[in-house]
């Protein structure tokens, strides 16, 4: 059974293409998309005051290197125009008699409309502006003080200096790039064994197979090893990848990585197997095969914080073998952690996975019947 699953998965060039080329395109491509950082941001503005205050106050957004201007807005009519053609992500506006309040010491206005359809984005542009306004001010005040009393005086303040562990430059791609990588592997090792026992029901090869001696769990196994070496085969090949060109760390011990892929993989296949016995076309099986991926994906806290989930959909992604093998593959790459932090989600994959196996041969049985 293993060397006709070997046979069958590898002699056709074409299938080799898809099962090993495929996902490294794949990651190449998700891994340049799934980006969250904010750069570039298309500023438009509204200069009512046309002084030299106003255009250094625009200049302080594009020195920041976060704001691009795409144009000066002569009239503020344009401004829902501008957000709602996605001509610009945000409009500084700033009110006439801007520069006369800078210089006599009084409070300027400015203000700063955002799109808000992505919210995410919104509020990341805020902060942006907030630490820009906040600049700002601060060399104003040291500027007055300058004038005033001959000497720049220190300010008494307190600063808040942030350090970021296991991301330090916080770049979002550290962080999704190992999360695309499992979501490949998770469709590729889902999809080949769901094919495999139907694909001998189409082919009228599974009657042949039924009057040989052949028990339930040894055909299990000759249905799963073969795609379990395949699949970790492509885990390696994502992981090489994923580290040689998108630079993402591995800061913690690779065989733990392995070890943790292999009770993943026992769970994937141990699903990809159930949808083969209870499917009588590879169509019904692959439509199955995405009706258990794309939950799986969207409740494995890839996309979305488990911790937003309401509390009832929290407690079901335990039973989500993704959700366990994110946290192992996160921790591994980027936290650099082990067993000893590891060993919950290792040890409810290995459970997910003899359950699942344990199901398949059960039924699997049933139809020998």
């Amino acid at each position: 059974m293993i060397f006709k699953e070997f046979l069958q998965s590898l002699r056709d060039k074409r299938m080799r293409m898809i099962i090993f080329g495929v996902p490294v395109i794949q990651l190449l491509m998700f891994g340049y998309a799934v980006n969250t950082d904010v750069r570039n941001i298309a500023l438009a503005v509204v200069d009512l005051d046309q002084s030299a205050e106003s255009r250094e106050f625009v200049s302080r957004f594009v020195c920041s290197g976060h704001f691009q201007v795409k144009g000066y807005l002569e009239h503020e009519n344009r401004i829902r125009e501008i957000l709602d053609t996605a001509g610009a992500q945000a409009v500084l506006r700033i009110n006439a008699g801007f520069g006369r309040a800078v210089n006599s010491g009084q409070t300027a206005t400015a203000q700063l409309l955002v799109d808000g359809a992505d919210s995410n984005t919104a509020g990341i542009i805020l902060g942006y502006a907030s630490k820009i306004v906040r600049r700002y001010s601060q060399v104003l005040m040291e500027s007055r003080l300058a004038r005033t009393q001959g000497v720049v005086t220190p300010l008494l303040k307190v600063e808040l200096q942030s350090r970021a562990w296991h991301n330090e430059n916080l770049e979002s791609r550290h962080y999704y790039v190992p999360g695309v990588m499992a979501t490949i592997v998770t469709l590729i090792s889902l999809l080949l064994t769901a094919m495999a026992i139907v694909r001998e029901k189409e082919l009228g090869t599974i009657e042949q197979i039924l009057v040989t001696p052949i028990r339930p769990g040894e055909f299990v196994l000759g249905k799963t090893i073969p795609f379990a070496l395949i699949s970790f085969v492509d885990v390696i090949v994502v992981s090489v990848v994923g580290t040689l060109w998108f630079g993402i760390p591995i800061r913690g011990n690779p065989l733990c990585l392995l070890l943790g892929a292999s009770m993943f993989l026992l769970s994937t296949l141990g699903v990809g197997l159930l949808i083969s016995t209870v499917s009588r076309t590879q169509q019904q099986a692959l439509m199955t095969g995405f009706f258990f991926f794309m939950p799986a994906m969207m409740l494995s806290g890839f996309m979305f914080p488990i911790a937003n989930m309401p509390e009832p959909i929290q407690w079901l992604t335990l039973l989500n073998p993704l959700r366990h093998f994110l946290v192992v593959i996160r921790g591994v790459f980027l936290k650099g952690v082990g067993l000893d932090v590891l060993w919950p989600q290792v040890l409810a994959l290995a459970l997910l996975g003899v359950f699942t196996l344990s199901v398949t041969v059960k039924r699997f049985h049933k139809t020998l019947s």
